[in-house]
This record gives C-alpha cells, structure tokens and sequence, in this order.
C-alpha cells in the first residue's frame, strides 16, 4: 500500500510537505514514457525508504575522454 510507502520515506524526511516535494521532482526525472506514473511514484518512495533523498547523490564523472578539436573552416 501506498500508505506504507509513505510512513517508511518520513523515517528519512522530517516533515510531509518536504516529502512531497522531492517525490515529485524524484518522480518527474524517473518517470518512464508507456508506464503507469502510479508505479513511478510508488518506485520513488521505495527507494526513499531506504535511503535519505535529502542527501547528495555521488555523481559518476566519465574517465578522461579526449575533447575534439575544432578546426577553422
């Protein structure tokens, strides 16, 4: 249930309105054309329980690629 949801996310969230918040953004950057925005919403807030969405993702830079060159035409 979706209650469930909910309840296990505001372990890592202080207030409602703040889980709210970040649930929708979470939800529209996660969201999947041909899916149910229902199972989006539902996916977010599982991943909220076990983790806390207030924190910083690690972001994963790519290796050193080599940049092109641009010529003069």
């Amino acid at each position: 249930m979706r209650s469930d949801l909910v309840f296990g996310a505001l372990s890592h969230v202080s207030n409602r309105y703040q889980l709210c918040q970040l649930a929708s953004k979470a939800t529209r950057k996660l969201h999947k054309p041909n899916t149910r925005l229902q199972d989006t919403t539902n996916e977010v807030l599982g991943r909220f329980r076990t983790t806390n969405p207030g924190s910083a993702a690690p972001v994963n830079l790519p290796a050193n690629q080599p940049v092109e060159a641009r010529r003069a035409a």
